[in-house]
């Protein structure tokens, strides 16, 4: 048994399972190893009812955030609102929901492509809100290749780290599935207040 491994949340697929869930019983059942999860240390992960967390209040390079941002209740990431280079791709490829789309986002200066599952795709303004899946998820299904595409906005819970969401204000914060552990900017435009936390909207996205 690896009890003392403390899942991530990030469903990275960097051990090859879809899901932080999935590599745990597969832990359990001595098929992996602990050491192939690279966010497998306690000193840098922890899980707390209800919520995951990464630990501490810092990115990679040392930069302080105000808020983490985590899926909505049922989801598998935050959501990631984007704004394909080519919209009247949205229109002419036919993208639906549950689609797989795949590209990079170069107008935050993110040199990871990400795969990602449509939710919802609009053909008059070629805006599409997704959640990223990573690679494994897209093994064997058809993928669209945007190439590259601007981030326009997040949406899910937030958790409050230096401080809480304001509207209106342009805040620092930390999707919690991004790998490369970098804070981004965003201006907080919608905010909620539910039984299992606050749910938040920020647009304007910038990695500064």
């Amino acid at each position: 048994m690896e009890g003392d491994w403390i899942s991530p949340g990030r469903d990275c697929g960097a051990c090859g399972y879809g899901t932080c869930d999935e590599f745990f019983f597969a832990l359990n059942a001595g098929i992996k190893k602990r050491e192939e999860c690279p966010f497998s240390s306690k000193n840098r992960c922890r899980e707390i009812p209800g919520i995951r967390t990464v630990l501490g209040t810092e990115d990679i390079l040392g930069n302080s955030f105000d808020f983490i941002l985590h899926p909505l209740p049922g989801e598998c990431s935050a959501r990631k609102i984007l704004l394909p280079f080519r919209p009247d791709l949205v229109e002419r490829w036919n993208i639906c929901p549950d689609d797989i789309i795949t590209g990079r986002p170069m107008g935050a200066g993110c040199p990871v492509q990400h795969v990602l599952r449509v939710l919802s795709a609009n053909c008059v303004s070629g805006v599409i809100v997704t959640h990223v899946v990573g690679p494994l998820f897209s093994r064997g299904r058809e993928v669209k290749d945007l190439k590259a595409y601007h981030i326009i906005g997040f949406e899910g819970m937030a958790e409050s780290i230096g401080q809480s969401p304001v509207f209106g204000k342009r805040m620092s914060f930390l999707p919690a599935y991004c790998m490369m552990n970098l804070a981004h900017t965003g201006v907080v435009n919608q905010l909620f207040a539910r039984k299992e936390g606050l749910q938040v909207k920020v647009e304007d996205i910038r990695i500064l």
